[in-house]
């Protein structure tokens, strides 16, 4: 893996074998970064990475300076994967890494966030829990998007707030307002 662009720019890295995480493909997230610097200047924004597993996403947004990052990891070989990796590229002021379950948080936590990025599992049949408790406790500032990724399998265009889905290989990334 590496980060795309920004102050970290081509920086690499790799889990270790047997790493419990299914990172978003460079191919894929390139898209998805060039998509939100369309739509977003990404500076001084509040960004949360759901289910963040190798890190990828936090970093690249850190690599980026667009604001604060919580990312959010139930596995415990992931938290401190991320952790290690926002301090050894300096970027572990930027970046929160917290050891929590993803439903959890949304529903205790009392910020609002520009940016929601969540990668559940595509097995997990959570994508839906996630937008309703979003838009029910209103989590997006007011410029906020959600951004869910999938499988194809995953249907998500007939939910509340949908705006657009795009298509990377195998990756989706559905796209939310509220």
């Amino acid at each position: 893996m590496r980060i795309i662009s920004g102050k970290l720019k081509s920086f690499r890295f790799s889990p270790p074998k047997g790493f419990p995480s299914r990172p978003t493909t460079d191919f894929a997230k390139e898209a998805l970064f060039n998509v939100l610097e369309h739509r977003f200047s990404l500076y001084d924004l509040e960004i949360l990475d759901l289910f963040a597993g190798t890190g990828s996403i936090s970093l690249e947004f850190a690599s980026r300076e667009a604001g604060n990052i919580t990312a959010i990891e139930k596995d415990f070989r992931c938290v401190k994967f991320i952790q290690g990796l926002t301090k050894k590229y300096e970027v572990d002021e930027a970046v929160s890494v917290l050891k929590s379950d993803a439903i959890s948080f949304l529903q205790k936590t009392t910020v609002q966030y520009d940016i929601i990025f969540a990668d559940p599992p595509f097995a997990d049949k959570i994508h839906e829990t996630i937008v309703s408790i979003v838009k029910e406790r209103a989590l997006l500032t007011e410029i906020g998007l959600l951004i869910i990724e999938h499988g194809q399998e995953t249907k998500l265009e007939k939910l509340e707030g949908f705006q657009e889905a795009k298509r990377y290989g195998g990756v989706y990334f559905s796209f939310f307002k509220f």
